[in-house]
């Protein structure tokens, strides 16, 4: 049987750094594919194959849908664009957000791992929060080797945490550890593949060899997606709780936090500029009341003005106490 076919790798905040580094120490004639998700903000400038190719000697191509793979070539996503995996060739679609990415780890992860099996290798990089981790938990259910750098080692190590508190790894690798590791899986057959990487390969769990998807048991919870306000639901994927709506947005435990945080952020001061306008009325009203000589008119509209002055301190004291705690982690 020929070596690992397909090497996924993902991370977010210092990633780029992360990737080009293992790129400059795989060679050009590396045979397998490699496929990266690196979290970059949609409207940036589509600079990654551009800075990839410049690291090292591999072949960087932009993924384009349908698209067919080829050894020795590194794949990214277009920004804004979730990059899947199908048996010899890439999917680029626009689907819904996970963990509120796109392109996404997890997405990556678990359509590899569902298209190659036993003949992935599935690397989590640097990055903040746990986009990854039910990912890389597909990888190993479906037999493939899992890498996660060590946390000490990352420039950002949630992604690396998340992943090692969720999966039973094969290895914890320094970042400089990687390219060498995936050089000798690329060469070793899947069934020795797991015992060539640079440190002792973990227990595996009887639970390894379920499938890559939750359990099909779920429950409606009481909370709306970030992303398209639907319902949610929840189910545990061994103890990771996730949370799915039906349009297809998928969150780990501190992705939802994380995207309930920025949404509140965005309700609250929508509501301070709401307030803010409100008394800049209210005190125009009662200035052209007062010209008009309408005394209950400017009394009302002082009322006003002071009752959305006070609503809107609040909203301001809410956002001063949130940071002050933030200041405090």
């Amino acid at each position: 049987m020929s070596g690992h076919e397909l090497i996924v790798l993902g991370g977010s905040a210092g990633g780029i750094e992360a990737l080009s580094q293992i790129i400059a120490a795989l060679p050009a004639d590396l045979p397998a594919t490699v496929c990266a998700v690196i979290h970059v903000p949609a409207d940036g400038p589509a600079l990654l194959v551009e800075v990839l190719t410049r690291a090292g000697q591999m072949r960087v191509v932009r993924g384009v849908d349908g698209m067919p793979i080829e050894r020795g070539c590194l794949y990214v996503p277009p920004p804004d664009h979730h990059l899947l995996v199908e048996p010899g060739c890439l999917r680029v679609v626009r689907g819904p957000k996970e963990n509120g990415f796109r392109p996404s780890v997890d997405a990556l992860f678990r359509t590899a791992a569902r298209a190659y099996g036993p003949q992935v290798v599935g690397v989590i990089l640097t990055g903040m929060l746990d986009d990854g981790t039910a990912g890389l938990l597909a990888v190993k259910r479906r037999g493939g080797v899992t890498l996660v750098q060590n946390p000490d080692d990352a420039l950002f190590p949630s992604m690396p945490r998340s992943a090692l508190r969720y999966v039973t790894v094969d290895a914890v690798l320094a970042l400089a550890e990687i390219a060498p590791a995936l050089v000798r899986l690329a060469a070793a057959s899947p069934e020795v593949g797991a015992t060539l990487v640079s440190l002792p390969a973990a227990g595996a769990t009887a639970d390894d060899a379920a499938g890559d998807l939750p359990p099909p048991a779920t429950s409606v919870v009481a909370l709306t997606c970030p992303d398209c306000g639907g319902v949610m639901a929840e189910a545990y994927d061994g103890e990771l709780l996730r949370f799915h709506c039906p349009a297809g947005h998928r969150y780990s435990r501190e992705s939802l936090v994380e995207q309930q945080s920025r949404a509140l952020d965005y309700t609250l001061w929508s509501a301070y500029n709401a307030l803010s306008e409100r008394v800049m009325l209210a005190q125009r009203l009662m200035d052209d009341a007062e010209a008009l000589g309408d005394t209950m008119g400017r009394r009302r509209f002082k009322a006003l003005a002071t009752q959305a002055q006070k609503q809107r301190d609040q909203i301001s004291r809410a956002f001063t106490a949130d940071q002050g705690l933030e200041g405090e982690g």
